[in-house]
């Protein structure tokens, strides 16, 4: 692989929809402030069999250019991801760009689901045996390409186009094959995330795996890598980020925020829903690889950390297998876990940390379980770290592992 700088991928723009703000001096001082979105959802403690009545919603405002015939094909998941990429297009200095509409723009973007409203429609036409609630766009707004499809209609993007429909791991995977389709020279600029509303189905689904936090009090859970966890807490967001050719980005005189400079992905072939250590570490160590570097480069890794049992004790001991006792901090303390777009909120919040030197904690992390792995946990207040490299790393259901790896970017 040619290592000229026609092929290195830079970040270059960030949009992000979050439950504690969409900026990052917002966001930034609401981790600093140790502040939960985390809220009791109202009605859900109403609903039948569910244990689990807490989440991390957020308030969507569009602009009135968001008319009702442009939101016609859209659910809350297309609507997240659509706003959240018009952040990144104005952040990135690219909205109106004609390099966004001459097929040189490519789109990698994904979610969990699609919007669960929709699937009603369907839903009721099969234990009715009605379709009258079926509406030309329930399909649309429904599909679990959703969000990528939308926001290629409404940018008109007519590049490549990639769906990442792979849960936990939907924007980390985006962010990845556009950082790979940019370093072929597939493209010159790729529109990269993931997004996901919350409902009460996506707690409940969880809910009957187990895998949901039971406590009623919302600023004491989720609780990543503490002993005493008892498993999380869903969010909702949505991610996109700007990767563009370091020579594009150079011929435009932008402003670069950080390297893409590793991506790994793999499977663990082995169980649907308990991950693997031994290929969790694998994909850690190539994403390192794929960079050229070593452990010892690593400052900083930006943990999955979803306050489940098994899953906290596999990613850390990947981690430190891996990295050794690396610094390691976890988001989803404070915004839960929005599935399909974790990854992306955790990356950018990854990449502007490094930029600032400056590395949150884990919100409700007091006492660290003894069977996860000894890493670096941070607490309390965060940590200034000095660091030219991180690495943030998801895993979802199925056995997907996925890692980043972004450098310091020096002018």
């Amino acid at each position: 692989m040619t290592t000229d700088s026609r092929h290195r991928v830079v970040v270059t723009g960030a949009g992000n929809l979050t439950a504690l703000g969409n900026d990052w001096p917002t966001f930034r001082a609401a981790l600093a402030a140790g502040r939960s979105a985390v809220k009791r959802m109202p009605g859900w403690d109403q609903v039948v069999a569910l244990n689990c009545a807490l989440g991390a919603p957020l308030d969507l405002e569009l602009p009135p250019s968001y008319t009702r015939k442009v939101l016609r094909s859209m659910g809350r998941t297309a609507q997240l991801g659509t706003r959240a990429t018009e952040l990144a297009l104005q952040d990135a200095g690219l909205v109106d760009n004609p390099v966004i509409t001459s097929g040189r723009t490519g789109l990698a973007y994904g979610s969990a689901t699609g919007s669960p409203d929709a699937l009603l429609e369907f839903v009721s036409t099969l234990t009715s045996d009605d379709a009258r609630a079926l509406k030309a766009t329930s399909y649309i707004r429904g599909m679990s390409h959703t969000a990528a499809v939308n926001i290629a209609v409404h940018f008109h993007v007519r590049g490549r186009l990639l769906t990442t429909s792979s849960a936990c791991t939907a924007s980390s995977q985006a962010i990845g094959f556009g950082y790979e389709t940019i370093r072929y020279g597939l493209q010159d600029v790729m529109i990269v995330g993931g997004a996901d509303e919350l409902t009460v189905a996506h707690s409940g689904v969880f809910d009957a795996l187990f895998a949901t936090s039971r406590k009623t009090m919302p600023t004491s859970t989720p609780r990543p890598f503490d002993r005493d966890r008892d498993g999380l807490v869903l969010g909702e967001g949505a991610s996109t980020l700007i990767l563009e050719s370091l020579n594009h980005a150079r011929e435009r005189n932008a402003t670069i925020l950080a390297e893409v400079v590793g991506f790994a992905t793999n499977t663990d072939g082995a169980h649907i829903t308990q991950p693997d250590q031994d290929t969790q570490a694998r994909c850690l160590s190539m994403a390192l690889a794929s960079a050229g570097l070593t452990s010892a480069d690593i400052g900083y890794v930006s943990a999955h950390g979803t306050a489940t049992d098994t899953g906290d004790v596999s990613e850390s001991w990947a981690t430190h297998r891996t990295l050794g006792p690396v610094p390691v901090s976890s988001l989803k303390g404070h915004l839960g876990h929005t599935l399909g777009a974790c990854g992306g909120i955790e990356a950018w919040a990854a990449i502007m940390m490094l930029r600032e030197g400056w590395f949150a904690p884990t919100l409700n992390l007091a006492n660290p379980d003894t069977a996860c792995a000894p890493l670096d946990y941070l607490t309390g207040a965060g940590r200034e770290i000095r660091t030219d490299c991180v690495m943030s790393n998801n895993f979802a259901f199925g056995g997907i592992n996925t890692s980043l790896i972004f450098r310091r970017w020096e002018a």
